[in-house]
């Protein structure tokens, strides 16, 4: 569903990907791991079509990535520092995500108020994101993804800001989506959220 080959990335002057080729089934489960600085987040933005790669490519069902809308369009990326806007509501961060993706008003307003409640944040649907903590923000961050339903999931340390409970809720609903094919790839340094991964890529600076 989604590889890359040859990839090297660099970032802030930095190379902190050399010459990596990767290759992630459809409906696989898998955990980056690696100390602060060996890359995971860089690795992630290329993989998403943020970040253009500067030697090699990522490939969406074997398609290049690199000047395709239609197929970044299949990834969703939930970003380490949430993204959210933050003059919109919870339920008004989704319902855009989804709108962009092409869908109705009605259909976007469904699908946030599902994924908000999935998440357990329904109840703040209607509270601006700076009226939220963070825990709470990277839940509604996690519920905007999860609304798109796309191909490839990426997140980057999705549960860093979760209690014990929260926690579990995130990584339930996270790992539920590779039940229907989809791709999901976490980058974190929790070994009980890589233990339930198929399998751990392991980077180093």
């Amino acid at each position: 569903m989604l590889s890359c080959h040859a990839l090297v990335c660099v970032a802030g002057g930095q190379t902190l990907i050399t010459d990596l080729t990767l290759d992630f089934a459809p409906g696989e489960r898998v955990a980056l791991m690696g100390p602060s600085g060996s890359g995971k987040t860089t690795l992630l933005t290329t993989l998403a079509g943020l970040l253009p790669p500067s030697g090699g490519q990522v490939l969406v069902r074997g398609e290049p990535l690199a000047g395709r809308p239609a197929l970044r369009a299949e990834l969703a990326l939930i970003f380490q520092g949430y993204g959210l806007l933050s003059l919109l509501t919870a339920a008004e961060n989704v319902e855009v995500a989804v709108r962009a993706a092409g869908h109705s008003p009605r259909e976007a307003m469904r699908r946030a108020a599902q994924a908000l409640e999935r998440l357990k944040v329904a109840r703040f649907a209607g509270h601006l994101v700076e009226e939220l903590s963070g825990g709470q923000q990277q839940r509604v961050a996690v519920a905007r993804a999860l609304a798109l339903r796309p191909r490839v999931l990426l997140a980057d340390e999705p549960t860093a800001e979760q209690d014990a409970a929260h926690r579990a809720v995130v990584l339930d609903e996270l790992l539920a989506v590779t039940d229907s094919g989809t791709t999901l790839v976490i980058a974190t340094h929790d070994a009980e959220v890589a233990e339930r991964c198929d399998r751990i890529v392991a980077l180093r600076p």
